[in-house]
Order: structure tokens, then sequence, then C-alpha cells
């Protein structure tokens, strides 16, 4: 497992998977372990994945100083990882919440931007929330699923505030809730880092005017691939996300959730594969 160093000197790991041109990969959580991207549905059959285990997640180590999960303050970890690969600029994927940590990486240093995919991810650098009513509403759409009468409720009380997170809803998260992504959701309490999840959208981890300013200008081409029944982001709020950038395409991938590279692999990985070979 390759290691390298922060700045502020914790030891931080990266994994990597597969064969050719890499790929750096930020994972999603906020502050989750890296290992439930997994090969990303065979994207390491077509790029070497460097997938980042974020301070205090995974086989990363714990910082002295907490404040640094900001995710502002990440960025530092993430042209660190650069540098210690050798690479003048990189190709960059990110996942969910990881999307807000590319977006402020591309802010601070656009020139080492080659691309840039956000996967599913919620703009929250920009200023653009996923509310619950954009969750309710994607959640309806699934009225047709057998577990859908049960999980609503319990779905609709977790994000008005008045309940607790429930098992029974993580099929919102997923466009098909099959065998596979039962098992995905099964390992995610070892994977958060709850703690480090609360500081990485501190006050001050966000600067949605200097972040759009800045990535207006960005020159590096952006994927913004969004799940057809996402309710965060919705295609929708994807969209808005897409136009921010001058040189953006936005791809749905159809009947795909939170996690596309699980629901369809093949479609998911032609689509990233066909944006990085330009």
């Amino acid at each position: 497992m390759p290691t390298f160093t922060a700045p502020d000197g914790t030891e931080l790991a990266h994994h990597l998977r597969g064969e050719g041109e890499p790929l750096l990969v930020l994972p999603g959580g906020p502050m989750r372990a890296s290992a439930y991207l997994g090969d990303l549905g065979g994207l390491a059959a077509h790029r070497r994945l460097v997938l980042l285990d974020l301070r205090g997640t995974g086989d990363s180590a714990t910082p002295a100083d907490p404040t640094t999960y900001r995710c502002d303050r990440l960025v530092a970890d993430v042209e660190a990882l650069r540098r210690h690969l050798g690479l003048e600029r990189v190709d960059l994927l990110a996942h969910s919440a990881g999307g807000s940590l590319a977006m402020r990486y591309a802010e601070r240093y656009p020139e080492r931007i080659a691309r840039l995919v956000l996967v599913t991810a919620t703009p929250w650098a920009l200023g653009m929330p996923a509310t619950a009513e954009h969750r309710l509403a994607a959640a309806q759409l699934r009225r047709g699923e057998p577990w859908f009468t049960e999980a609503f409720p319990a779905f609709r009380a977790w994000l008005a505030g008045t309940g607790d997170f429930d098992p029974a809803f993580s099929g919102f998260f997923h466009g098909r809730w099959d065998e596979a992504a039962q098992r995905h959701e099964a390992g995610a309490d070892k994977e958060f880092n709850d703690d480090a999840g609360e500081v990485f959208g501190a006050e001050g981890a966000y600067d949605p005017p200097a972040t759009r300013a800045a990535l207006a200008r960005l020159a590096a081409p952006v994927l913004v691939l969004a799940g057809e029944l996402d309710g965060g982001p919705t295609p929708e709020l994807a969209r808005r996300a897409a136009d921010v950038f001058p040189n953006a395409e936005l791809a749905v991938q159809p009947g795909a959730g939170h996690y596309p590279w699980l629901d369809d692999p093949e479609w998911f990985t032609r689509r990233v594969c066909a944006f990085l070979a330009r």
C-alpha cells in the first residue's frame, strides 16, 4: 500500500488498481474510505486508478489537528499526492462529496487539471446544495418498488430531522436495490469517519462566489455525470453545476442512482472512458 506525507506531516495512503495512465480518484461520504469505490465498475481495466484515502479514513493516519478535515484544507493533500506521483497535470475523478473537494482543488490549481470527471457530485462548493425537496422528488420516482411504502416515511422523517438514518431507505441511493447494492451498503458503517464528516463542510469550507468565478475560467474539459434517479444531485442540479464551467458536458445515466458504476457498470465505464480518451 503506497503512502506519502501531507504538508502537515500526516501519513496518507492511496490504493492502486489497474494499469495504464493514472486517474486520481477522490471519494465521497463525506470522509468515507475509498474502498467503497471498488474498481469503479471496471474502469480499472482502462486506467490505473489512484484512490486516495482522505486523512482519518481507510489506511490514512488521523491528523493531529482535526480542523484539517475541512474541505478547503484537504486541497493540500490532493496537491501533495500529485507531487508524490510526479505528474505535471492530472485526470481527476471525484464522487459525491469529493466533487466539492475536486472543485476547490481546480479553483486553486487550475493549471494542474487535464480533465475533470464529477460523478453524482453534490455541488456544495458552488453554493448549490441538494435540498430535501430534491431528494423527496427523486424518491417518488421509486413508487413502483416493493420496499417504497415502508421506506418513504422513514426517509422523509430523516430529511426533516425528526428521524434517524434507517437502512430501510438505502434503496433510494441506488438505481437497483439488488444484492450487489445491499452488499455495498452493508460495508458502509466501518468506512465512514463521522466526526471528520462533520468538519468537512464546516464554516469556511466553501467560498461559492470565488469558486464559481475561478471555475468559469477553467480551461480543462469537464464531465458532470448524474444518475437519472439520484436526488443529490438531481439531473437538473447537475446541469446547473455543469453550466458553471466553460467546457463541460452533462451525462445522465439512465436508471442510475448515487452509485452509477454499480447500477450499470458497462454504461458508466463506456461513458467515462469516452470522455477521458478525447
